[in-house]
């Protein structure tokens, strides 16, 4: 059966030409006039990526802290023991345990958005891998580390994590919607620093193949990508 789009969707869309690309403060503007939904919308970013999937050495995944944040405060669980306990909730964890914690989890609670532990409790988290699948705390995401107030704080502050999929597309927030179009392109700028510092060392040929922003209800819109190409080697 085929899909019947909103009014408010269409008359989004047919502000948008599909064959255009546009400059990074052209395209701001243009998302934040389509998000018309009757919320606060995220506007997304989408980058597809010239890498294999299928290689590990051309896995790209990082994090990075937007200047102004998402708009969003995750919701942090933490595995910690001793002094760590109190470190995490003084920076703001929203749930701190050990096995009881584990123990939770493994009968359905969930609400949290990202989950961090110090190295010595994956021993009791471990068992969870099946369970959490790509919420499992990573050291690649930064979440696996001593420095558990640390961690906790750059969530609560505006941390994200990057991750391609199986289609070598990286899908991250950039803020709501409201933010002002300098917040959004501030983070954005921000965030494509930190993507180009990720490329794999074994690339050859062109690693950023295409930017489109949308809001949450919105229509893609389409970056144009030659600045990246030329003025930072993309």
């Amino acid at each position: 059966m085929a899909r019947t789009m909103s009014r408010r969707y269409e008359e989004s869309r047919e502000k948008v030409d599909a064959s255009v690309y546009l400059p990074v403060a052209e395209a701001i503007a243009l998302v934040k006039e389509t998000a018309t939904a009757n919320f606060d919308e995220t506007m997304d970013c989408a980058i597809k990526l010239g890498v294999t999937p299928g290689k590990g050495d051309q896995n790209v995944r990082g994090t990075v802290m937007l200047p102004h944040g998402t708009g969003k405060v995750p919701r942090v669980a933490v595995f910690a023991e001793g002094e760590a306990v109190r470190a995490a909730e003084a920076a703001g964890a929203d749930r701190v345990g050990g096995e009881d914690l584990v123990e939770a989890i493994r009968n359905g609670w969930d609400e949290f958005d990202i989950l961090v532990a110090q190295p010595q409790m994956m021993r009791v988290v471990g068992p969870l891998g099946k369970q959490l699948g790509p919420r499992m705390p990573s050291k690649k995401a930064g979440n696996i580390t001593d420095d558990i107030a640390g961690a906790v704080a750059s969530l609560k502050g505006g941390k994200v994590e990057f991750k391609m999929d199986r289609g070598a597309v990286l899908h991250v927030p950039l803020g709501l919607t409201s933010f002002s179009a300098e917040q959004l392109e501030e983070n954005f700028r921000t965030l494509i620093d930190a993507v180009i510092a990720a490329r794999p060392a074994s690339l050859a040929g062109r690693y950023i193949r295409s930017i489109t922003f949308s809001a949450t209800m919105g229509p893609g819109v389409k970056v144009d990508v030659t600045e990246f190409l030329a003025r930072r080697a993309a």
